[in-house]
């Protein structure tokens, strides 16, 4: 099992872009449709960018037509924490990373089945790890889910 610590302010400055670190550290939205991954359909994991946990698959993702990445579903639910905000005046509810504390986006209740719900991230607080590395990165308990 692999061990998820965000690293200290300065390893943060120098590991992250200036977008990876608005939107990871300052609670910060990247534009959408000029994203990383609001339109890729390689099959994979999308992990935290600070600290690599899990956090979401392919296989739950989905075309919200919102121009982020949208899933229906954390991969490993115990890495995703929820709280609401109150940023533009009405509740949201925020999406972070628990052991990096990486803002990471918000979560509706407006998603298709089965779940219902829309996890709607910023690419830039995630760092996709296709299904041909995953075992390579560390991350090779998750290949059984991509057999067909």
């Amino acid at each position: 099992m692999k061990e998820f610590k965000k690293p200290s302010e300065a390893e943060l400055r120098e590991l992250l872009t200036p977008l990876q670190y608005e939107v990871t550290q300052r609670e910060g939205t990247e534009p959408p449709f000029s994203n990383a991954f609001w339109n890729n359909k390689r099959e994979g994991i999308y992990v935290d960018i600070v600290t690599g946990e899990p956090l979401f698959s392919s296989l739950d993702k989905y075309d919200s037509d919102t121009g982020w990445p949208s899933f229906t579903q954390p991969l490993e639910t115990e890495n995703v924490v929820t709280h609401t905000d109150f940023k533009l005046f009405l509740p949201r509810t925020e999406v972070r990373s628990k052991h990096g504390n990486s803002h990471l986006g918000h979560v509706f209740k407006d998603g298709p089945a089965p779940t219902g719900m829309r996890y709607c991230m910023n690419s830039a607080s995630l760092r996709f790890i296709p299904v041909e590395k995953l075992e390579e990165e560390g991350y090779g308990e998750y290949l059984a889910l991509f057999k067909k």
